[in-house]
Formats: C-alpha cells, structure tokens, sequence
C-alpha cells in the first residue's frame, strides 16, 4: 500500500518505521513546547497525508512516552479519515507530575494504517440473546 506524504513546513520528517516489523510509523513534532502537568496540546507534524480508498490513520501513543513521562495521545486512537487532506496534528497530555520538553524532531506519536468498512445500519425491534448478553464493565472479573 503507498501513502502519499506532503511536508509543509521545512523541519518536518516523513513518517517512518523504527523497525521492518513495526505496525505504526512515528510522527514527529516540528515544534518545540514546555508541556506543564495537567496540559493539553496541540503539536503540529508539519505533514499532510493521503490515503488510499477505505482505510484510516490511526494516532496512537508511544508506550515509552508513555511509561517513562506519562505523556500520551488525548483521543487516542485519534481517527483522520481517508478524504481529510489538511495538516495531522497531535493532541498530547501531560499526566505525569513534570514538565515534559518536547523539541523539534521529538517521536511524538505513531499512525497505524488501518482498512475500513462501510456498514449498512438495520434498526431492529430486538437482538439476539448471547451468554454475555448485557454483563459488562467488569462482568467477568479479575481473576
């Protein structure tokens, strides 16, 4: 599958694989923010995309951001769907107890390429009974 990337802005990086068997591409920040405890923002990649027919981006977290500064993607997986064409942005939170100095460069998030499928929605008056039927949030335990 090609993805066809424009950069935008001079400092920006083409998403790539850190490794052959990596399933997300890192995302880079062209900007350089002082994230405070508690903040919310919005880091620009300097970046525009654009995929094939009937797939995604998916914006996910990368986990050593995540365990070793508690930074992560707000709305994680962040969607950008297949006809958006503007600039990917990436919404990080701080929720760790330091502030956390993102730099030009800086691996700030993944994308993950993924298929979509167009659903045709039935109303229906019932639906079938499962053996889980409406047990959920914590339904089935911790052990």
């Amino acid at each position: 599958m090609n993805i066809k990337v424009l950069k935008t802005h001079p400092l920006a990086k083409v998403p790539e694989y850190a490794h052959p068997a990596d399933a997300g591409m890192d995302l880079y920040s062209v900007e350089e923010k002082l994230l405070q405890p508690g903040e919310t923002s919005l880091l620009k990649t300097g970046i525009k995309i654009g995929l094939p027919k009937n797939t995604e981006a998916q914006i996910r977290p990368r986990s050593g951001l995540a365990l070793k500064h508690s930074i992560t993607v707000l709305n994680s997986p962040g969607t950008i769907d297949e006809g958006y064409r503007g600039e990917i942005g990436v919404i990080l939170i701080n929720h760790g107890k330091d502030a956390f100095h993102i730099e030009v460069g800086m691996r700030i998030a993944q994308m993950v390429i993924q298929p979509t499928y167009k659903v045709v929605i039935n109303e229906v008056s019932k639906l079938s009974v499962t053996a889980r039927n409406e047990g959920g949030f914590g339904s089935s335990g911790i052990r």
